[in-house]
């Protein structure tokens, strides 16, 4: 999905309205839910909980062993700032939800040590 000027302009302006999370944050939203359609095989809404899941791939494809601390510069530190980032788009018009969408939905769903960390550590043990 390619974002239009004025789209990016709006994220900016979320951005900066927040204080919380970099642009940076909100931008990797929209690749992290393009990769996970792509993943589904599908055009349909995607629930927090895959969504979720396509972000810790992505995130990990995109930025290998560094996405937790890639991740806290934008000032993700847990899974329900991910849903903030979400429900701060929906609030612009920029993706949408579902009645049954809740932030809730991102609460909790991984820890960052054990996904983005621990993940490698035991990946890069050798025998």
């Amino acid at each position: 999905m390619e974002l239009t000027k004025e789209a990016i302009d709006l994220i900016e302006t979320i951005a900066e309205k927040s204080g919380k999370y970099k642009r940076e944050a909100y931008l990797f939203m929209f690749e992290a839910l393009e990769y996970t359609l792509r993943k589904l095989n599908e055009r349909r809404h995607v629930t927090g909980q895959e969504l979720l899941q396509g972000i810790s791939e992505f995130g990990k494809s995109e930025y290998g062993p560094m996405t937790k601390t890639v991740f806290e510069y934008w000032g993700v530190t847990k899974t329900e700032n991910f849903g903030r980032i979400v429900f701060d788009l929906v609030e612009a018009g920029l993706m949408g939800k579902t009645e049954s969408d809740s932030i809730e939905d991102f609460k909790d769903g991984y820890d960052f040590d054990e996904e983005f960390v621990q993940s490698y550590k035991s990946n890069s043990k050798r025998p």
